[in-house]
């Protein structure tokens, strides 16, 4: 497993919550996968206080859909499905052929960038409108980078505003 934080240091009790998360996702995805006749394989992972489920293979660009709206909805319907089976609200998140990986490793270069505008300007920069998952990643990229950041808007405009450091 690729976990952010040791698995000595996180509470069996927790472990054991996310890999039935993860266990239950993979019977749902497997399920669609089936019924809409396309090949995948699914990796189950955990991420910090987050189960992560990938399914990779064939051709699966239906599943991601045009900006990723397709995924989206599917990893909604996936967290429907794990609270069904095990009574618990899940932050479960879904990647479907790889897109999320590579737009996170996208989302982190222009974060960094705008970091960058920032540190040279002083003046907040705002982002593109994005996601809830695109904008935790670049939070996440804005904080590593000691800068702070808000989201500012509404759905479905609703954006990051990157600010200098205090």
């Amino acid at each position: 497993m690729t976990d952010q934080i040791p698995a000595a240091a996180r509470p069996a009790e927790l472990i054991q919550r996310l890999e039935s998360e993860g266990d239950a996702a993979a019977d749902f995805l497997e399920e669609l996968l089936d019924i809409v006749d396309l090949d995948g394989d699914i990796d189950l992972d955990i991420e910090g206080d987050r189960a992560t489920v990938s399914v990779v293979g064939g051709d699966l660009l239906q599943l991601v859909g045009d900006g990723g709206r397709v995924l989206d909805a599917l990893q909604e319907l996936t967290r429907l499905a794990v609270l069904q089976e095990t009574g618990e609200r899940s932050r479960l998140m879904l990647d479907v052929a790889g897109h999320r990986a590579q737009r996170r490793t996208e989302l982190a270069k222009q974060a960094g960038e705008a970091v960058e505008r920032v540190r040279v300007s002083g003046e907040p920069v705002r982002m593109s409108p994005m996601n809830p998952f695109e904008r935790k990643v670049v939070h996440d990229t804005v904080a590593a980078a000691s800068l702070r950041s808000e989201s500012e808007g509404a759905e479905p405009q609703r954006r990051v505003v990157v600010l200098p450091g205090t």
